[in-house]
């Protein structure tokens, strides 16, 4: 399914493999998986009404707050290793994603 051109850009692929890695992940903790479940979806929509945009400052802020939701992303998981709630692996695995989205956001 793809019918605009943003939905074949990498970030677009990463971030939605970021939200159906972390869905998947099966978090333990309800809350934490809520809060996490919730940031990276947010982070894939929030690029997703960056992206297609022409005006640069409607672009920058929807980047940002991508990022954002990102940075919430890696604390809930953060926390839930901690607390034993999800496979260490698994996290790390998101974590490492979620950082390359990141870098691709900032040169974006």
């Amino acid at each position: 399914m793809g019918t605009f051109n943003f939905q074949k850009l990498d970030c677009y692929i990463a971030a939605k493999g970021i939200a159906v890695a972390v869905h998947s992940a099966n978090i333990r903790d309800a809350e934490l998986r809520d809060q996490a479940n919730r940031a990276a979806k947010s982070a894939f929509l929030n690029l997703s009404e960056g992206l297609p945009s022409l005006q640069s400052g409607i672009r920058k802020r929807h980047f940002a707050l991508s990022r954002g939701s990102l940075c919430e992303l890696a604390a809930a998981l953060d926390l839930a290793v901690a607390l034993g709630s999800v496979d260490a692996d698994s996290a790390r695995l998101i974590s490492d994603q979620s950082e390359r989205l990141t870098m691709m956001l900032h040169k974006l």
